[in-house]
């Protein structure tokens, strides 16, 4: 008489959706833009911590605030550049609002796959706020550039290194006026860089 096998469990997929507070649910695999609100990105971005927390200050330095300074080193690097660049340049990091902020080091070893979700639900928040999915090369490069310039600043002032290091990992000083260097500069609570992301966004989608 052979022993009576147990019926074996019935297989469930895994779980790829996140949902927001905005009662979204955001397929990592196959964004729609249709699940992308601007209310949901400025939230997430504020309570994400660049450079893994490794920051001085009473708060962390958010994306949500590493975005602002980015649109603020383009304009002054670029002060004409077209108001659909600096959206694109406010939305350049939106994905970390699902997936966090990795530090390079980590993305070089994780490798293609967690490129390839970014690049996903980076086209969905394009198409959602009226940019090309994929921009093109030229918009890539100035808002590498801002980025470089804004990492520099927040390397020197807020992460520890050294000016001769940071030059070396992220290019020159970009020389932001004083007034708006102290204020991109000093972390500000998840709350107020909600709110900050939120009006510039407001008002730079308003303009384009």
């Amino acid at each position: 008489m052979t022993a009576r096998t147990k019926p074996s469990a019935p297989q469930t997929s895994p779980r790829v959706w996140q949902r927001m507070l905005s009662g979204r649910r955001l397929d990592l695999l196959d964004p729609s833009p249709l699940d992308v609100e601007i209310a949901d990105i400025a939230h997430g971005l504020a309570r994400v911590a660049r450079w893994n927390g490794q920051t001085s200050g009473a708060h962390i330095f958010s994306v949500a605030q590493h975005t602002l300074l980015v649109e603020a080193v383009m304009r002054e690097q670029t002060p004409r550049v077209d108001v659909r660049v600096r959206l694109a340049a406010l939305l350049h990091d939106a994905p970390e609002y699902v997936i966090g902020d990795m530090i390079s080091p980590f993305k070089a070893v994780l490798g293609g796959d967690y490129k390839a979700v970014e690049r996903r639900l980076l086209a969905a928040i394009h198409i959602r706020f009226g940019l090309p999915p994929v921009l093109g090369p030229e918009v890539v490069r100035q808002i590498k550039e801002a980025d470089k310039g804004a990492a520099f600043l927040e390397a020197t002032e807020l992460a520890g290194f050294a000016e001769a290091e940071a030059r070396r990992l992220f290019g020159r000083d970009p020389d932001l006026p004083p007034a708006v260097r102290q204020d991109y500069l000093t972390p500000w609570s998840a709350a107020k860089a909600e709110k900050r992301f939120l009006a510039r966004f407001k008002a730079v989608a308003a303009s384009s």
